[in-house]
């Protein structure tokens, strides 16, 4: 048995952080099903530029769009969603066989709402009705105009993957926001069955203070944040107000750790894969991420309900040495946001190329 089978039965969803035509027309998807364990897909603007550029693949579905007198924008939301649908019908057994727990996609909302929360939510609503699929997240920041709109479109009945999440605050606001959105449904007679995960990004803390620390303490502060974001998911799963849901038969917004490929070539290539081994939790990983795992990776000791590790001892190590993780912390989802908002750009201004090329056939 693969080491990504084996972390998959121990109780934590493996999901590839990653879509393009190949992905879906050459069945790798179903061997990755059947073969490596994966339950569920994320994509972004960046994954579709990188999909989109340099290949002929998308252009017959670019060349429609053109018929139907689409704008850029909106030709890519349609052939995302072809994809997505896909997919998620590729995850369909599983989405069943979980009762609606696993199998899931994602598709993220324009970065460019990432301020317009009414927008937000107005495009949301509009995305997952257009995609038919129930095993369909519409990605959403965890930012303060997002967690609004995180709430209406869990009352709305809009199942949400929150990213953009950096710290432990950042994830219990969000997981707030899940909840208020959940009561307000019970208050309303409404079922609590809406599913949500709320995805940290790990590997941008390490990354960020690469050259402010230590030898010692390069790439451990992503390990440590992420460990402390699941004490935190435990502790919540225990709260009196969780339990007042789940008693309505409301189900864990998952956590999913996000951004999980190593990007020091000096370190481990599968570290933030075995270092969040834990059971009801989500890691979305790259596929070269993934195939590094089933190939070498070992399922190391499970994470425990409360586990931080040293996770005090290791935060601390940090503000040591004039890391202000708080601050950092902020800063890390400003600048993705504005990371987000530089390739959705780049992705419509591509988009908006390949149409000017095909209509000049």
């Amino acid at each position: 048995m693969n080491p990504a089978t084996q972390l998959h039965r121990a109780g934590q969803s493996l999901w590839l952080d990653h879509i393009d035509h190949d992905l879906l027309g050459t069945g790798a998807l179903e061997r990755y099903v059947e073969e490596l364990s994966v339950t569920g897909l994320t994509s972004n603007p960046t994954i579709y530029e990188k999909a989109i550029r340099g290949t002929d693949a998308y252009d017959d579905r670019i060349r429609e769009s053109l018929e139907a007198d689409l704008s850029s924008e909106d030709t890519f939301f349609a052939l995302a969603i072809e994809d997505l649908q896909h997919a998620a019908d590729s995850f369909r057994s599983v989405h069943e066989r979980s009762l609606g727990v696993d199998g899931f996609v994602s598709l993220e909302v324009s970065p460019l709402l990432a301020r317009d929360a009414e927008g937000t939510i107005e495009q949301a609503k509009r995305l997952h009705e257009q995609a038919r699929r129930d095993n369909l997240f519409i990605k959403i920041p965890g930012t303060p105009p997002g967690l609004t709109a995180i709430e209406e479109c869990i009352f709305a009945g809009v199942p949400v993957n929150v990213t953009l999440l950096f710290t432990p605050e950042q994830y219990l606001a969000a997981a707030a926001a899940y909840m208020r959105g959940l009561e307000r449904r019970i208050e309303a007679g409404r079922d609590t069955g809406v599913a949500s995960v709320a995805s940290v990004f790990i590997s941008r803390w390490d990354v960020a203070v690469a050259e402010r620390v230590p030898g010692e303490l390069r790439n451990r502060l992503g390990l440590a944040v992420g460990r402390g974001s699941y004490r935190a998911y435990r502790e919540l799963l225990d709260s009196d107000r969780w339990q007042r849901l789940a008693n309505h038969g409301a189900r864990a917004q998952r956590l999913l750790y996000a951004s999980t490929g190593t990007k020091d070539p000096a370190a481990s290539d599968v570290l933030y894969v075995s270092g969040f081994a834990s059971p009801n939790t989500v890691n979305t990983m790259p596929e070269k991420t993934l195939l590094a795992f089933a190939d070498h990776g070992e399922v190391p000791e499970l994470l425990l309900p409360l586990d931080g590790g040293d996770v005090d001892d290791e935060l601390a190590a940090f503000e040591a040495v004039g890391i202000d993780l708080t601050a950092l912390g902020q800063q890390l989802q400003d600048e993705g946001a504005q990371a987000f908002v530089d390739s959705w750009n780049d992705l419509i201004d591509l988009i908006g190329n390949k149409r000017g090329e095909l209509s000049a056939v």
